[in-house]
């Protein structure tokens, strides 16, 4: 891929990121119907494991972090996850740091990422 479409992509996916963020912070998914709810929760009455995502967002947006936790605790506790996944892709983590990335991100982890998903998933509707 060339470097000025990589670049192009992620001003675009800054861009977008940021609009994201300023919706979140400035409207409250609890109380504004433009928010869409969750289909698994409207259809079966039981939270999926990315249910009370938005609200936790913006409880986090405003630092918030207890309501955030309550809204939906896998997110946040995942959240430093994720960021570790976006430094060691885009940002060159992988070449400074090749044993956390085959730690982190190996041949294992997708199947412990998903043992607790499920988990957190069952866990939330049994609580």
């Amino acid at each position: 891929m060339r470097k000025e479409l990589k670049i192009g992509i992620g001003a675009v996916a800054v861009v977008l990121l940021a609009a994201a963020l300023y919706i979140f912070y400035t409207f409250d998914p609890e109380v504004q119907p433009v928010f869409p709810k969750c289909p698994f929760l409207l259809a079966t009455g039981y939270e999926c494991p990315g249910c009370g995502s938005q609200r936790a967002i913006h409880s986090l947006l405003h630092l918030k972090i207890g309501a955030a936790l309550k809204y939906n605790a896998f997110m946040v506790l995942a959240l430093p996850y994720i960021l570790l996944g976006i430094y060691l892709e885009y940002f060159g983590g992988k070449r400074r740091f090749p044993s956390v990335e085959k730690v982190f991100f190996g041949k294992w982890s997708a199947v412990v990422v998903l043992i607790v998903i499920i988990a957190f998933w069952v866990g939330r509707n049994l609580i």
